[in-house]
């Protein structure tokens, strides 16, 4: 039962009858104004990522908003809804993206959360999963299988490359010795794809589609940024990510194999952090990645420090203390599927990924 203040024994807050739950059907700027106005708030819970889902993938967004008896919205929940006859059903927020979860009020959050339960069970939804950046005031089980790497930037952007581990400033002066150079700009979508294709064919998992990227690129022409290297004008490298809030989260990265010698990347991340410290950003984010990986080692070397992603879940099907999550390459069952996706030619790998991959959040 709940105590005075709204919390019960397991610390999650009672929603107060007084809060209300409905699909919401307000403006982009009202819910993008409120989405700001809350601590925490990440680029993927911005109203245009519903047009970008809908557009690409045409997932149904069940986007809510919980009111308070004047009608004002307390707390908003991205959700959408990924269903294939092979990989199953599920609710995620938000999917293909390591942010998402409902933001607001404690009462507002948790009326959210117990609709968006509602929903999964109405539904018999495989999996219920909300990608929180930080704790939420409800039971659900959680899941800590991912996390991210975050480095603080200086106030001075000339303070940043002497802050640089020597080893690590070595690896980036590899690259141009080479004679790679590094190019922004929304021009650099196309072959900055080229190299993310190739890069997933050679990693054994299908691609997103290229409409995602050119409706990111429409949708968000101000926050968006594409980085691409070259040698001898040959795109071997490149990144995607997100300028929000003084923080520049690199979504996506990718280098071709045949490259690694001339480690194209490292210059690729330090262009992009340097860019946005002087954009005056204070936060780099260099994005999700699985514990103890080599992703996670690459991250950590350049000084930061880990966040710890809470990712809550209702998984049918799963006992009690098990932990869920949506299909993974890593998985035993995907194993053989990875290597025979690995011996594709990019190009058939490139036209046949989009369509799986859409199922897969």
């Amino acid at each position: 039962m709940p105590t005075e203040h709204g919390r019960d024994s397991s610390g999650t807050v009672a929603a107060p009858a007084t809060v209300t739950v409905t699909r919401y059907d307000g403006t982009s700027s009202d819910w993008d104004a409120f989405v700001r106005a809350q601590a925490g708030w990440t680029h993927f819970h911005l109203h245009g990522w519903r047009a970008v889902i809908e557009r690409v993938f045409g997932h149904e967004c069940v986007y809510l908003a919980a009111r308070d008896q004047s009608g004002a919205i307390v707390a908003i929940l991205p959700l959408i809804r990924v269903r294939s006859l092979i990989f199953g059903h599920y609710l995620v927020s938000m999917p293909f993206l390591n942010y998402g979860g409902p933001l607001g009020t404690d009462a507002g959050v948790v009326a959210l959360v117990s609709e968006a339960e509602r929903i999964a069970a109405r539904h018999k939804v495989k999996l219920l999963e909300l990608r929180s950046r930080t704790p939420l005031p409800v039971s659900l089980p959680v899941s800590h299988r991912k996390l991210t790497v975050v480095r603080d930037l200086p106030a001075d952007p000339d303070a940043l490359w002497p802050s640089l581990p020597a080893k690590l400033r070595s690896q980036i002066k590899r690259p141009r010795k080479e004679g790679i150079q590094v190019k922004f700009g929304a021009e650099q979508l196309e072959p900055f794809y080229g190299v993310f294709a190739h890069h997933m064919r050679d990693l054994g998992t299908p691609v997103l589609s290229k409409r995602l990227f050119e409706a990111i690129a429409e949708v968000f022409a101000h926050d968006v940024h594409f980085a691409v290297a070259y040698h001898e004008d040959v795109a071997v490298a490149g990144g995607c990510g997100f300028l929000w809030n003084g923080e520049f989260e690199i979504t996506w990265a990718s280098a071709l194999r045949s490259y690694n010698a001339m480690s194209p990347n490292m210059l690729v991340y330090w262009e992009l952090m340097d860019r946005m410290t002087r954009s005056g950003a204070r936060l780099f984010n260099f994005g999700r990645c699985s514990p103890g990986s080599g992703t996670h080692r690459f991250k950590m070397q350049w000084g930061g420090r880990e966040e710890l992603l809470w990712w809550y879940q209702r998984a049918a099907g799963v006992e009690q203390g098990a932990e869920a999550g949506t299909p993974s390459p890593d998985d035993g069952v995907f194993a053989l599927a990875t290597r025979i996706w690995q011996k594709l030619p990019v190009p058939i790998a490139t036209r046949l990924g989009p369509s799986i991959v859409r199922s897969i959040p």
